[in-house]
């Protein structure tokens, strides 16, 4: 009975926050007595998400273009067929994300990866499109004592730029780079904790906490939960998506070097097949990235390190009282840094 008076009392205090903008312990969790797997961690702290959907032109395929899926939502590990398959019927738009964990003594750091298979535009102007998209965010937690710790901070993909936001009341502020604004929280009707509020805009799917993106007309409204669920419409404000460990057995970190999937480290493969560029837009190629390639060009921190070393990220960012552990306990991406930090030197920018 407890521990239920304690989810009730955080989401009420989550939605005074939302509504009123009023400082509440919303981004503190309740506790409870067992620690929490990685999966349990990313599960508590997923966003609810806000996704703007545009259903005119025919590369909106009646706004299927801007529903969250998977990689593979086509039945393949193929980068370069998934423009074409979205528009085939049948195709799986079951919602989902993925997630990573990287840990050290004092913070847990967590990417979430939301995928779509187009990056497209809709109106008569000399703009560019193209195959596979994909942007995010990801959270820094201090552990302080309690079962899911406490969310200090986030930073988010919008293209090639990155966004940082704190929550009211976070001992945070501002690094070497600005506070872009506040991070909301907002109660899940499914599980009943306050999660952060993410958006993505329509087409380009630049990402943002809420409400510097939002829904404008229709959208979907995705909430974090175990099993994903096919939006009903491009208007759907109560969709479940479910999250998938970058890390698994098979997925797609251990894809990394898999030519059909990746053009080269951290870039998906993607061509100028089917219809995309068709018009007056150019269709670009190999212009999305997995989150150990994203990169905001004018920052001090190295392509991928949003995801492959957050925190460092966070050291640079933020001003962290008390400083924070630079020494992983947990990250599977730390084998790869000295490649990826060569990729930053050698590969060409993306586009996304």
């Amino acid at each position: 009975m407890l521990d239920r008076i304690r989810v009730v009392a955080a989401a009420a205090a989550a939605a005074l926050l939302v509504i009123t903008g009023t400082e509440a312990p919303a981004h503190a969790a309740p506790g409870r007595a067992a620690a929490p797997s990685r999966a349990e961690l990313a599960l508590r702290w997923a966003p609810i998400h806000y996704q703007d959907v545009d259903a005119t032109g025919s590369h909106a395929l009646g706004g299927r273009s801007d529903y969250l899926t998977r990689v593979d939502f086509d039945g393949d590990l193929i980068g370069r067929d998934n423009w074409d398959d979205a528009a085939r019927a049948g195709a799986d738009f079951t919602a989902a994300a993925y997630y990573s964990v990287a840990e050290t003594s004092t913070h847990w750091f967590i990417t979430y990866f939301f995928y779509h298979p187009r990056d497209w535009v809709d109106h008569p102007f000399f703009e560019t499109e193209h195959e596979n998209d994909g942007e995010g965010t990801t959270l820094a937690i201090e552990k302080d004592g309690s079962t899911y710790g406490v969310l200090r901070a986030a930073v988010t993909v919008a293209h090639t730029n990155f966004y940082s936001y704190t929550p009211s009341g976070s001992t945070w502020t501002g690094g070497r780079e600005n506070v872009d604004g506040t991070l909301q929280f907002q109660s899940s009707p499914h599980d009943g904790f306050p999660h952060p509020v993410t958006a993505q805009e329509a087409r380009g799917h630049g990402l943002k906490a809420y409400p510097q993106y939002k829904i404008n007309g229709d959208g979907i409204v995705y909430y974090p939960a175990t099993e994903g669920e096919t939006p009903s419409s491009g208007n759907d404000r109560d969709v479940r998506y479910r999250l998938i460990d970058v890390f698994a057995p098979g997925g797609l970190w251990a894809q990394r070097a898999n030519p059909s999937l990746f053009v080269h480290l951290g870039t998906f493969a993607g061509d100028d097949s089917g219809d995309c560029g068709a018009g007056t837009w150019d269709c670009t190629t190999d212009s999305a990235n997995a989150p150990w390639g994203w990169d905001d060009g004018d920052d001090t921190v190295g392509r991928g390190e949003i995801a492959t070393d957050p925190a460092k990220l966070s050291a640079e960012y933020f001003t962290v009282p008390g400083g924070l552990s630079r020494a992983y306990t947990y990250n599977p991406y730390a084998g790869a840094a000295a490649a990826l930090r060569e990729a930053d030197r050698t590969l060409p920018r993306t586009v996304d």
